[in-house]
């Protein structure tokens, strides 16, 4: 199990992600310099332990209407070989770990096997900050088949306890700026 070491991160997760979102195509919101406010989210292990694995929402609050983002991170103590450039969402020094290479975790092998893991019903969901502490509140719906399948990462959420036309969804929740609670569908699976 993952260890949650409560220490600093410079830059922070969400200075990085103020930079990083707006260029992303799948950015709906209208400011430049989005309004970031941690909202969510759940943690899987990486069976090796080299490698961090966060799924955080984050949600705009400088939009006209809020908007909750999913953003899987994975948290590496070197460079990720052979990654795409844009999957780089920075470096951060951390204060136990020193330098990390924190990634747009649909680009990191290691955070996609670990959802597909998790779909098939072979992994667990972790509480997002405490450590060795499953999180139940994140659930999957039926199963991704056993061998190979696609998964679709839901950038933008929305309020939703099921997946439309889907084998296997993976639902969790997240917070509203206005302190209420909302779920929907992180991840679907689709067959190749």
């Amino acid at each position: 199990m993952a260890f949650i070491h409560h220490t600093t991160m410079t830059p922070g997760k969400l200075e990085l992600l103020t930079g990083w979102l707006p260029k992303q195509s799948w950015y709906v919101g209208d400011a430049e310099t989005p309004e970031l406010v941690k909202a969510g989210g759940f943690r899987l292990d990486d069976p090796e332990g080299a490698v961090g694995i966060e799924f955080m929402v984050v949600v705009d609050a400088a939009a006209q209407e809020p908007v909750a983002y999913l953003v899987p991170m994975s948290y590496r103590g070197a460079a990720l070989e052979g990654g795409p450039g844009e999957a780089l969402i920075g470096t951060s020094e951390h204060g136990v770990l020193g330098t990390r290479w924190i990634y747009d975790g649909v680009h990191d092998p290691v955070l996609m096997a670990q959802l597909r893991a998790l779909l098939r019903g072979e992994a667990m969901p972790q509480h997002q900050s405490e450590s060795d502490t499953p999180d139940p509140t994140v659930t999957v719906h039926g199963t991704g088949p056993e061998e190979g399948f696609d998964v679709h990462v839901n950038r933008v959420l929305r309020p939703a306890e099921t997946a439309q036309s889907s084998s296997g969804h993976l639902v969790a929740g997240w917070t509203r700026p206005d302190g209420t609670a909302a779920r929907g569908v992180f991840a679907t699976v689709a067959p190749r």
